[in-house]
């Protein structure tokens, strides 16, 4: 899994798959869904929002599952 997946996986599922440094790519994600910056504290106000926004990103990895 690539950390752009976990990123989206994340973002769809709320489950934290990135620490340390990683985190860095779940804030890039985010603000490129909403189109703004968004701090740590604000990721529960707009989780609802990003789940809607990442799940096209969230199928198409799923319809590329591999055996």
């Amino acid at each position: 899994m690539t950390k752009r997946e976990a990123v989206v996986i994340e973002t769809y599922t709320g489950i934290v798959m990135l620490t340390g440094d990683d985190r860095k790519y779940a804030y890039e994600y985010a603000e490129k869904l909403l189109g703004f910056p968004i701090m740590t504290h604000e990721f529960l106000v707009y989780a609802d929002k990003l789940k809607e926004l990442s799940k096209p990103d969230f199928i198409e990895i799923c319809k590329n599952l591999e055996e």
